[in-house]
């Protein structure tokens, strides 16, 4: 079952908050900016986010890097 268009609820939750809170949107776009690599762009503000202790959304999706590098692949 497909979640408008994403894998499952997990990744299609994630890349709504991502794309849809300025504060995470603004840090996933630096990371992504600073790359070199989408994969390590991911990690990078997975490493970001549990330094703020941020480990899931606030709907209780877990931040994960598949989750996080789907959420970024357009930006």
């Amino acid at each position: 079952m497909a979640y408008n268009g994403h894998k499952n609820w997990n990744q299609w939750n994630v890349s709504l908050w991502i794309n849809s809170d300025e504060w995470l949107y603004g840090m996933a776009r630096q990371f992504a900016k600073r790359g070199p690599t989408r994969e390590i762009a991911a990690q990078r503000l997975l490493d970001a986010l549990q330094e703020f202790n941020q480990y899931k959304t606030p709907d209780g999706a877990p931040y994960t890097k598949t989750a996080l590098l789907n959420a970024m692949r357009k930006l």
